[in-house]
């Protein structure tokens, strides 16, 4: 079934509030090797989970954006840049960080 363009939105949305939530994790943890003993048992469960949810919301984002722009006859760079005038990367004026 296609999605709409609203749908894509609402699921950058939700990948987005993901990756803003692996970020927040980063600053308030720290780098795992910066610290005596690394991050506590909790935090590294904390983090992993949220990192596997923004991994898995924007791995389902992809594959919808690639089916809406083959359906809408779009280059699928041209639906990515549609999206993000909407919302805008969670990472652009934090400096880059990976996962």
């Amino acid at each position: 079934m296609a999605l709409t363009f609203e749908e894509l939105v609402a699921m950058q949305r939700a990948a987005d509030e993901a990756h803003t939530r692996v970020l927040d994790l980063r600053e308030t943890y720290g780098p795992p090797t910066h610290q005596e003993g690394g991050w506590t048992g909790t935090q590294k469960g904390t983090y992993e989970t949220a990192w596997r949810a923004w991994r898995d919301l924007d791995r389902d984002l992809q594959a919808s954006v690639a089916e809406y722009a083959k359906e809408a006859g779009r280059a699928r760079p041209e639906v990515e840049a549609e999206l993000r005038k909407i919302l805008p990367d969670p990472e652009s004026g934090r400096g880059t960080t990976e996962g």
